[in-house]
């Protein structure tokens, strides 16, 4: 989604529309892919994510209405804890 580079599948992460804390739309990472609902795959990397945010993907690919102001900030958290830890 953010670089549309094309690899397998299992190497991607599935991100879904939820919510927020504050209960506003928000990209929510699946690592398990097992939540219900339309998904989008990017890599799990920092650049990819930056890149999808900066084309502004994610409410395209997961179709949550324009003007909503869908949040990624809990999906920036999770590949900023995934690339400390490798």
């Amino acid at each position: 989604m953010g670089c549309r580079a094309r690899v397998a599948k299992r190497e991607l992460l599935r991100v879904t529309a939820g919510s927020s804390t504050d209960g506003r739309p928000a990209v929510v990472p699946d690592p398990t892919a097992t939540s219900p609902g339309r998904g989008a795959h990017l890599h799990p990397t920092s650049e990819c994510y930056e890149l999808a945010v900066r084309r502004k993907a994610f409410p395209r690919a997961l179709r949550i209405p324009a003007g909503t102001g869908v949040s990624t900030a809990l999906l920036g958290e999770y590949l900023g804890q995934r690339d400390h830890q490798a």
